[in-house]
């Protein structure tokens, strides 16, 4: 009985030190739960051209960027004072398409959510089979291919096409093909081919970029990418930036739009956190 006793008293005393520290282990993960992300451990990579006077837009664009003076300089009261006005169509340079650009009913610039636009980097690349042939289509072997080696595409991860074309930036014939004003009848550049696209969408991707002018091809006179896109209502990337730091797996990429409400598109800054300082 002693025996027994004690092992009772003993149980009893463990079973009411777990109840005691059990809000403090508990407290402890919450707190690690709040504790900041460290990005010490990741280098940051601006996938976005600067807008300005050599901005590439679409050849039938009427407009361009354009960024005017309104201040600039010391104020009566002494101080400097800088500000401006611009204006820029929706799309060009590097920029958002939004659903509602080639699907009715589909969602707007504001529309889409942020967490659709914030994920995991899968860059493509195509940049041998696009020296061969400049009005490069993307396949569904070219897709099966990545996969065999780098996995299967996550779902919401951010597609990116690397086609080499981002060197010909900002030299408009050389990254449309063609540079006649108001013509877009003779344009030459790779992009997605409809195929690869809807298997992307078969894996609940979150958004399609490419460092071209266009989620379709440059001879492309039906869109059939951005119908296939949209519809689904996701949203393309266009003349993305420096695709060549970014590794084929591993990076995060961040694609804010400014958020035009009832847009169909607008400019876009997009960033990659690559792990590895």
């Amino acid at each position: 009985m002693p025996d027994r006793s004690r092992r009772n008293g003993s149980l009893l005393i463990l079973l009411l030190l777990a109840a005691l520290t059990a809000p403090a282990v508990q407290a402890q993960a919450v707190q690690a739960q709040k504790a900041p992300i460290d990005l010490k451990g990741f280098r940051t990579v601006d996938l976005t051209y600067s807008f300005d006077e050599k901005t590439i837009y679409w050849p039938t664009s009427p407009t361009t960027f354009k960024l005017d003076r309104l201040s600039y300089g010391k104020t009566e009261g002494g101080y400097f004072y800088a500000s401006n006005t611009f204006c820029t169509p929706e799309h060009g340079g590097t920029h958002l398409d939004a659903p509602i650009h080639f699907a009715a009913g589909k969602r707007t610039v504001e529309q889409i959510p942020v967490e659709q636009l914030i994920g995991p980097a899968v860059v493509i690349d195509i940049r041998a089979q696009a020296a061969a042939d400049r009005d490069y289509r993307l396949t569904l072997q070219d897709l099966r291919a990545w996969e065999e080696k780098h996995g299967a595409v996550p779902a919401g991860a951010i597609v990116l096409l690397r086609s080499g074309w981002g060197e010909r930036w900002p030299d408009r014939k050389r990254y449309l093909g063609d540079d006649k004003p108001g013509d877009a009848s003779n344009l030459h550049f790779p992009s997605y081919g409809a195929e690869a696209a809807r298997a992307l969408l078969d894996r609940k991707v979150g958004a399609l970029g490419v460092d071209t002018a266009s989620i379709d091809h440059g001879p492309s006179k039906d869109f059939i990418v951005h119908q296939i896109v949209t519809a689904a209502n996701v949203p393309g990337l266009e003349n993305v930036a420096n695709l060549e730091d970014l590794p084929p797996t591993g990076a995060w990429v961040i694609a804010l739009p400014m958020k035009i409400a009832g847009g169909s598109g607008g400019p876009v800054r997009i960033v990659a956190l690559v792990p590895g300082a």
